[in-house]
């Protein structure tokens, strides 16, 4: 009987699981336009033109579209479901990315097992059962990820065709033909460094501190769901970078117009990317969603004619 229940609650589990993750891919598909405009930020493109404006402070600026008028835009363009461009691609590498994670952390003995309340643990077993939830955490990024990358790579090119109004990239298996024709296996791994390092440094980042604060610091059940939240948010901004040099890596060097100069120049690798942008100083750039803006300065160079003024791409 006993085999019985264990075997009937693990079933459950993995049912829950499933019911998680199907609610997880539709709001992701809910939300996929507004992750579409985000891509096109992030490889700099800014099909609308900045307005003058006054940030929070008084200061002059010139105004970006935000994430909903950047959404609009792509939807005169290419109507209601251009907006869904990429998406295909993008659920077939989660779904694939759900199902290998889980069978490679069960194959290293890093099972799903259920969280013991820690009142009812001592310091010592609270730390045991942390350091496996953070071992089996990275196995599941890192395995999801890698296996998800192609896929990654491929919608983010489909997205990124808005740019150059190609069609090189309009079905996951006219894509891989594409990539593997032109760039060979590396190409379905094109920014997978900076993705890895991003993710994975936050995710220990994030748990190792709430861990130690809510150990700490804060008992309250309810401020320690604050502080993971908080604390997840602001190491997600902290390594946001890294986020904006991976999408770059994975367009740059394809056939698109949007990965080829002068919208973008030809990266040798990540650290190439990186450098070039932070000289830019647009590592940042897609941060700001809703308040977008570029810094407006006057001409110091005197001339007969009212100076025009000079855009900083930074945002």
């Amino acid at each position: 009987m006993a085999g019985f229940s264990d075997y009937s609650r693990n079933e459950e589990t993995e049912v829950n699981g499933w019911i998680r993750f199907g609610l997880r891919l539709g709001v992701s598909a809910a939300l996929h336009p507004f992750e579409y405009s985000k891509t096109l930020i992030q490889i700099g493109y800014e099909p609308i033109s900045a307005r003058p404006g006054k940030s929070l402070l008084g200061k002059p600026v010139m105004l970006l579209p935000n994430i909903f008028q950047y959404a609009g835009h792509i939807r005169k363009i290419d109507g209601f479901y251009g907006c869904y461009r990429g998406l295909a691609p993008k659920l077939a590498g989660s779904v694939l990315s759900m199902v290998v994670s889980e069978r490679v952390a069960e194959k290293l003995g890093l099972a799903y097992q259920d969280d013991k309340d820690e009142s009812e643990l001592t310091e010592e077993e609270s730390y045991v059962q942390f350091k496996y939830n953070l071992k089996r955490d990275i196995v599941l990024t890192v395995s999801g990820i890698v296996v998800a990358h192609p896929f990654h790579v491929i919608s983010l090119r489909m997205m990124a065709q808005f740019i150059g109004r190609e069609t090189l990239y309009n079905s996951i298996l006219g894509s891989v033909a594409e990539i593997w024709n032109n760039e060979g296996v590396l190409g379905f791994f094109a920014g997978l460094i900076p993705k890895l390092l991003c993710d994975v440094a936050g995710l220990v980042l994030s748990s190792s501190t709430v861990f130690v604060i809510n150990k700490y610091l804060i008992k309250d059940k309810v401020a320690r769901q604050y502080n993971a939240g908080f604390t997840q948010f602001a190491f997600s901004s902290l390594l946001y970078p890294l986020q904006v040099v991976s999408t770059c890596s994975a367009v740059s060097g394809s056939r698109l117009m949007a990965g080829q100069p002068p919208i973008m120049p030809k990266y040798a690798n990540w650290v190439d990317c990186w450098n070039d942008l932070q000289t830019r100083r647009e590592l940042k750039r897609g941060s700001s969603l809703f308040w977008r803006s570029q810094a407006a300065y006057t001409s110091a160079v005197p001339t007969s004619f009212a100076p025009l003024p000079v855009l900083s791409r930074y945002q």
